[in-house]
C-alpha cells in the first residue's frame, strides 16, 4: 500500500495546487485508509501535510503579490481560538465509546470520520456551486475591505478553525467563497490569500496537536509532505492550462463520491 499512498499523496498536492482548496479532504482518507493510520493520528498529521504544503503554495502567490495579509489576519486569528478550543478541551474530553446498544458501537472515530464526510458533502457543494458561476478575475478590481464585513468574516473564521481543530481540514473551500463572494477579491488574490490562512491554520493546528504525534508515524509523516509540496508546484504549473471552472465541479463530484463512500464504510463498522 505504501506506493499507492505515495502516489496518492502527490495527486492530493497536486489538485491542490489546481484547486487551491481540499487538500485535507484527500489528505485524511490516504492517511487513514491507504496508511492505514487510526483517525485521530490522521487528522492531527494532516495538518502537517496540508499546513505545508499551503505554506508553498502562499510563498509562491505572495511573490506576485496576491496575498491580502489584513483580510488573513481577519481570519486566522478567530480560527486560532476555535482550533485550540477544539483540539484542547473538545477532542481529549470526548468518551472513546459515545453509544454502546442494540448492537450498535458508536465511537468518537466514527463520530469524527463522520463529521468529516459531511464536510466533504459541504466542500463538493462549494466547489461545485463555484464551478456553475463566474468569479471575478479582474486583477484591476477592488476588494472590500475585511472590516466592511467585521462580523461576518470573524464569525466564518471561528466556524473555519473548528473544522480544522475536529477533523483536520484547512478550510480553503469555505474561505475562497467568503473571500470572493463577500469581500469581492479576484480568484486569485482569493486562492493567494485562502492558501496562507490554511497554512497558518494548520500549523497552528498541529503544534498545539505535536504531544499526540506518535514519533513512528514522522518519517511517513515527512515524505508525504514531501510529495504533496511537489504536486502542489506542479498543481500550480499546469493551472494556467486547465478550465478552472470544470475542474472545480469535477473535483466536487470526485470529492462528494468519496464523502458517500466514507459514510458506507463507517455505517458498516458500527
Amino acid at each position: 500500500m505504501l506506493i499507492e499512498g505515495l502516489i496518492a499523496s502527490f495527486l492530493m498536492g497536486t489538485l491542490f495546487g489546481l484547486v487551491g482548496a481540499g487538500g485535507a479532504i484527500l489528505t485524511v482518507p490516504i492517511l487513514v485508509y491507504v496508511f492505514e493510520q487510526d483517525v485521530l493520528s490522521a487528522t492531527t498529521n494532516s495538518l502537517f501535510v496540508v499546513g505545508a504544503a499551503a505554506l508553498v503554495g502562499a510563498l509562491m502567490k505572495s511573490i506576485h503579490r496576491n496575498v491580502a495579509v489584513k483580510a488573513g489576519f481577519f481570519f486566522a486569528l478567530p480560527s486560532f481560538f476555535s482550533i485550540l478550543l477544539v483540539r484542547r478541551f473538545l477532542l481529549p474530553f470526548l468518551p472513546d465509546i459515545l453509544f454502546s446498544g442494540f448492537g450498535i458501537l458508536a465511537t468518537k472515530q466514527f463520530l469524527i470520520m463522520a463529521v468529516f464526510a459531511f464536510t466533504m458533502f459541504f466542500s463538493a457543494w462549494a466547489m461545485i456551486r463555484s464551478g456553475n458561476h463566474s468569479m471575478s478575475k479582474d486583477p484591476q478590481e477592488r476588494p472590500n475591505p475585511p472590516s466592511s464585513h467585521f462580523v461576518f468574516v470573524i464569525g466564518k473564521g471561528l466556524l473555519i478553525g473548528a473544522i480544522t481543530g475536529f477533523v483536520g481540514a484547512g478550510g480553503g473551500f469555505l474561505i475562497i467563497p467568503a473571500l470572493v463572494f463577500m469581500l469581492k477579491f479576484p480568484i486569485r488574490l482569493a486562492v493567494g490569500t485562502s492558501l496562507a490562512i490554511v497554512a497558518a491554520n494548520s500549523l497552528f493546528g498541529f503544534v498545539i496537536s505535536f504531544s499526540s504525534v506518535k514519533t513512528e508515524d514522522c518519517p511517513l509523516l515527512l515524505i508525504v509532505s514531501v510529495l504533496a509540496v511537489a504536486g502542489m508546484l506542479f498543481g500550480d504549473a499546469l493551472s494556467s492550462r486547465m478550465n478552472e471552472r470544470l475542474l472545480k465541479k469535477g473535483f466536487g463530484y470526485f470529492v462528494l463520491t468519496a464523502a458517500v463512500l466514507i459514510l458506507y464504510d463507517q455505517g458498516a463498522r458500527l
